[in-house]
């Protein structure tokens, strides 16, 4: 279970946004010592933060720096002075992504779970995919066959990726979708047919052909 922790002195925005992260299996804390927020840091280590600019005693960017000092977890600063001036301060203390208000809740849970997924899931992901002698290498995002690379954009790949890691089970073209606009490209029916149209020619040229098979009104299946 992710632990998030919110450093926002809004208490009617602080308990929105913990009741929309525990709607998904999200451990969340508010921090309510605003003289003391490293502690609540120190006590919760929590994977993901939260953080506002204008807070009570120190700012939004004093924390951050404070939690450079000792941690390089994810932090997200939420603010309605999203100016360019604070968002290029924000990036320089070391946040990782700087989201204005007032914001749309499920844009913020799939800005963080897209987070969360590049910050620890990828490291537990299986290194290699292999299916008919093609080998998906999570690593470096590269597909072999044959001793021979076939190149891939970062949408054929993650196209891939999902289709190879539920071989045997049709995926859905929303979940495909679904998958990629979590990590962060927005793709539309459109897109997706024609992304998948060029990655099923780049692996017949290289020797594999039907690898991808259509599910007329469902969606894709490797099997």
């Amino acid at each position: 279970m992710y632990k998030i922790l919110i450093v926002e002195d809004d208490e009617g925005i602080a308990e929105a946004v913990k009741k929309q992260a525990e709607m998904w299996d999200m451990l969340v804390k508010c921090v309510s010592d605003f003289r003391n927020v490293m502690s609540d840091f120190a006590e919760f280590d929590p994977h993901l933060v939260l953080l506002d600019i204008a807070l009570p005693f120190f700012d939004g960017y004093h924390w951050c720096s404070e939690i450079r000092r000792v941690s390089k977890i994810p932090v997200i600063f939420i603010s309605s002075a999203a100016d360019n001036m604070n968002i290029i301060m924000a990036v320089n203390m070391g946040a990782d992504d700087f989201i204005a208000k007032p914001f749309d809740g499920n844009v913020l849970m799939a800005k963080i779970q897209a987070m969360l997924r590049r910050t620890y899931d990828f490291a537990d992901s299986v290194p290699i995919i292999e299916h008919r002698g093609a080998l998906l290498n999570t690593g470096d995002n590269s597909l072999t066959y044959e001793n021979g690379k076939v190149p891939l954009t970062k949408n054929e790949y993650r196209i891939l990726f999902v289709l190879m890691k539920n071989k045997g089970n049709v995926v859905s073209r929303e979940k495909l979708m679904e998958h990629l606009w979590e990590t962060d490209s927005f793709v539309d029916e459109n897109t997706l047919t024609v992304n998948v149209g060029r990655l099923r020619k780049k692996l017949e040229a290289a020797g594999l052909a039907d690898f991808i098979e259509t599910k007329f009104g469902v969606g894709y299946i490797i099997q």
